[in-house]
């Protein structure tokens, strides 16, 4: 069973990227935040619409950086939600600081397709 993220747990992850390297705290849209909470476990016609970890993660992080849901930190908080769900359904990231600051300046800037993303995601899994 997928263990997704909650609401209460991406404020205190957005929270705490804040406190730990700099910014403004807030929510600029909250339903834009509720939307990056629900639309992981999204589902159409009894199916998963986004049915790999891998597109989870992208969901929640294309979702925070795209929807900027936040006053400030979105790509910071994109990808520590993503690494943070990931390794809490089994997964580890394994990628240098440098190499996730770049991921998510790319997502901003080039707004590649989800499946980039995932592919992004499952390539930097540490085995």
């Amino acid at each position: 069973m997928t263990r997704y993220l909650t609401l209460k747990e991406i404020l205190r992850l957005h929270f705490q990227v804040i406190e730990d390297f700099g910014g403004s705290h807030g929510i600029r849209d909250e339903n834009r935040l509720l939307s990056v909470v629900e639309s992981p476990a999204q589902e159409v016609f009894g199916q998963e619409q986004y049915p790999s970890l891998f597109e989870k993660a992208a969901v929640y992080t294309r979702n925070i950086i795209g929807d900027h849901p936040f006053a400030d930190g979105n790509k910071r908080t994109a990808i520590t939600c993503a690494g943070i769900f990931l390794m809490r359904n089994g997964l580890q990231l394994s990628a240098t600081s440098s190499e996730l600051e770049d991921f998510a300046v790319r997502i901003a800037v080039e707004k590649p397709s989800l499946d980039a993303m995932a592919g992004w995601f499952k390539d930097h899994i540490r085995k």
